[in-house]
């Protein structure tokens, strides 16, 4: 149950890759048979990506991943002097990103969210400048799996003369993506996307670029992506992510989204049923049907990690370890979560593949891994002793 981190690759995806690792593995630069075989597998992946954005196949760009993807739209648009508008709750290839480009002369404003976890269409028209180049903002978080109202947002950029890019990482294969001139995101010049989030393989991703946005590449080398991503395309990489995409599309046209927000909602509704004092982190906003982040009081999420992981559940921390100190997501924090309410939240994410058996599995492991917890927890103990007294 942590989809979020990545999915498996699956049965159809891998099928479609194998030929070219074994037998058609020519350079799709080459102008001989193999080459030529390799290129007409990289146009037809190119051509099933465009088909789920309802953009032109010229129009995407393969990459290594969401990261990259996310660098090239901001490092590829911005230079010294521009503004760039992003908010507090983006993922790291973002934020990173963002901060490093304020080293570099651009200037960098961070949006506040609220307290569900969405960014107010009247912050960013407060904070956009003449000089306003680009506005970067997520479509579905990838901790709470909060939905942004990226329509209205991205109008309002526009409106401005900047363009918008989004990170929708955690929104494809989950939610429809229609780039096109009628379609919801229709004002929508960058949008990233990576492979193993939808079953695709590790190590390929894409970036759609509007055909009349003027992209610099960040890499430097040959004319590969029609010189916005230079080096030999990973054919596999690329063909796994152009059959994921083609099985994301048909996915998202039958009952797979409800029956897998179905499933999230049983999961949600068992454990607040049987657990005291816990909570849903986003409840009310819109979000993506997989995501559920859920906070445990009395209880540090990295012990009930650990708990249920010895137990065959895998889930995701609320928090992040990092140089060996545990730090509160930003994410919850920006939501206004306390340092401890943050640190005592999990992750769940279902895939297209969790079953109901899996989640009934779940609902009877989580209350006992807790309870056991809340009895070692002197803060848990100490409230109990104040109660008696």
């Amino acid at each position: 149950m942590d989809a979020n981190a990545t999915t498996p690759l699956l049965p159809e995806v891998f099928e479609a890759m194998r030929p070219f690792y074994l037998e058609h593995y020519g350079n799709a630069s080459s102008i001989h048979q193999q080459g030529q075989q390799a290129r007409a597998a990289v146009d037809r992946a190119r051509e099933a990506v465009a088909r789920l954005l309802h953009c032109r196949p010229a129009e995407v760009v393969f990459t290594s991943g969401g990261t990259e993807s996310d660098n090239l739209a901001l490092f590829g648009v911005l230079a010294a002097g521009d503004h760039l508008i992003t908010t507090s709750i983006e993922h790291h290839a973002v934020l990173h990103a963002a901060e490093s480009l304020a080293k570099r002369g651009v200037e960098v404003t961070f949006l506040p969210v609220t307290a569900q976890g969405l960014v107010e269409p009247a912050a960013l028209i407060a904070t956009l400048r003449p000089n306003t180049r680009l506005v970067s903002i997520m479509y579905a978080n990838n901790e709470t799996g909060v939905i942004q109202p990226i329509d209205a947002l991205a109008g309002i950029a526009h409106a401005q003369g900047a363009l918008f890019h989004t990170d929708a990482v955690q929104a494809a294969g989950k939610l429809p993506l229609d780039i096109g001139a009628h379609g919801l995101l229709k004002d929508v010049d960058l949008l990233t996307l990576s492979g193993h989030k939808l079953h695709a393989p590790k190590g390929v991703g894409a970036l759609f670029v509007r055909r009349n946005v003027q992209l610099s590449p960040i890499f430097h080398g040959g004319s590969h992506e029609r010189q916005r991503r230079p080096g030999t395309e990973n054919v596999p990489g690329i063909v796994g992510l152009g059959k994921a995409a083609e099985m994301a599309g048909e996915w998202l046209k039958g009952v797979g989204p409800a029956r897998l927000a179905a499933l999230r909602d049983r999961l949600e509704e068992g454990i607040l049923a049987q657990i005291a004092q816990t909570g849903i982190n986003g409840a009310g906003a819109p979000r993506v049907a997989n995501t559920t982040n859920i906070y445990f009081d009395h209880v540090e999420a990295e012990a009930l990690l650990i708990a249920l992981d010895l137990k065959g559940l895998s889930v995701s921390g609320g928090s992040a370890c990092q140089s060996g100190a545990t730090e509160p997501s930003h994410v919850l924090t920006a939501m206004g979560l306390t340092a401890a309410r943050a640190r005592a939240t999990l992750r769940f994410s279902l895939s297209k593949l969790t079953t109901e058996a899996e989640v009934e599995e779940a609902l009877r492991l989580i209350p006992t891994a807790v309870a056991r917890l809340r009895e070692l927890s002197p803060a848990q103990s100490n409230e109990s002793a104040a109660l008696t007294i």
